[in-house]
């Protein structure tokens, strides 16, 4: 065996080094602010919860690249736009239909993807094209898997109503598609999180926008990122009524096992997210004039949760983020809980598309540094 020392001798003194950079500015955007303190998230200007009630996901992404982009377009002529990305993206599906008969979602969503042509162009046809095709293909592989075949989008719809028309296979309700449009918006953007770094890392490459997007759907597949929203589900179906929440909670804890939907790296406070998404199911349910046990049995799991982990653990607030009411929202909505990571994307590409933008216009490659500690020989 041989003994190896590791001198610093004549090296520059070692800088601290943060692995997660945590707190490390990294850039100055226009796209979104989230105030971890306070529990506030403002996406170009306007507070998350606004948007996210009086926008469709076309007046969000006009919204999102408006300044980055140097064209602008109506709402109608976005419609149309996305409208025509979906047809691209079905003709894509049908030339490419076996790619959708794999079993991980996230997965056919990146190499999907993959397929769409383009470069570098900072447009609004060339980002609506890549936005529109995100949706379908997540809509696709969700129909495929229960036996259907693509199907041909409707000129008639917005984005989140032909999405749910595929998901679902059947023509939604206007209260349905408000409620995905404020899915969509309220997750378009939401600050240097993974997966925009990482769009933004391949951007600042000069390298194209669809592989800026395939590497940030590829971060997104990773469970500490994307991946808890089917879980709180799960969960959530385990204690099956408000009454067994607490044993159930508890039970959980003792085995060292974690809740899912609660505490976010960010949020000292309850999520803003998941206050948007606990009020559109209510306003669905409500306008359906339904009743949803469901709703009750997330609301009291919350509430005993945050209690439980209050006591274990008063150092740490762990509040309730943003997949805990994903899951109930996208649920309400018919959507597979398997295509809930893909639901994401299908809403944070038009982040990614306005940071891909804004970072193409500083023209500076990321370079970090980094320590080395190993041998010299």
């Amino acid at each position: 065996m041989v003994s190896v020392t590791v001198s610093t001798l004549g090296r520059p003194k070692l800088e601290k080094v943060n692995s997660g950079l945590d707190g490390v500015v990294v850039a100055e955007t226009v796209v979104s602010e989230v105030d971890g303190k306070l529990g506030r998230l403002i996406i170009k200007g306007v507070d998350a919860e606004t948007l996210g009630f009086t926008s469709t996901f076309e007046e969000t992404c006009s919204l999102l690249w408006q300044g980055l982009v140097p064209e602008t377009m109506t709402l109608a002529e976005m419609k149309q736009a996305f409208y025509q990305g979906r047809c691209e993206a079905f003709q894509l599906a049908q030339e490419n239909l076996s790619l959708f008969k794999r079993s991980e979602p996230m997965e056919v969503l990146r190499t999907t993807t993959s397929l769409l042509s383009g470069g570098i162009e900072k447009t609004l046809a060339a980002y609506i094209k890549i936005a529109a095709a995100v949706g379908f293909f997540a809509a696709t592989w969700s129909r495929v898997q229960k036996g259907l075949e693509p199907l041909a989008p409707d000129a008639n719809l917005s984005q989140a109503g032909d999405l749910l028309r595929m998901l679902t296979d059947k023509m939604p309700t206007a209260e349905e598609i408000a409620a995905l449009d404020t899915y969509l918006t309220t997750v378009s953007d939401h600050g240097m999180n993974a997966s925009t770094f990482t769009a933004r890392v391949v951007a600042s490459t000069e390298s194209d926008n669809v592989s800026c997007v395939v590497a940030a759907i590829g971060a997104l597949k990773g469970p500490l990122h994307g991946g808890a929203p089917g879980p709180v589900l799960e969960m959530l179906n385990e204690i099956g009524s408000p009454d067994k929440a607490e044993a159930w909670l508890v039970n959980e804890l003792d085995h060292g096992k974690r809740i899912m939907g609660m505490g976010h790296r960010i949020y000292q406070v309850r999520d803003p997210r998941a206050a948007i998404f606990e009020k559109a199911i209510s306003l669905l349910e409500e306008q359906n004039h339904s009743g949803s046990e469901r709703l009750l049995l997330a609301r009291a799991v919350e509430r005993n949760a945050e209690r439980i982990l209050a006591e274990r653990h008063p150092e740490k607030p762990l509040k309730a983020n943003v997949e805990f009411y994903t899951a109930v929202l996208l649920d309400t909505l018919k959507i597979h809980h398997l295509s809930f990571s893909s639901m994401f994307a299908a809403g944070r590409v038009g982040g990614w598309l306005a940071h891909i933008a804004e970072q193409r216009a500083l023209g500076r490659l990321i370079r970090p540094a980094s320590t080395y500690i190993g041998s010299h020989g």
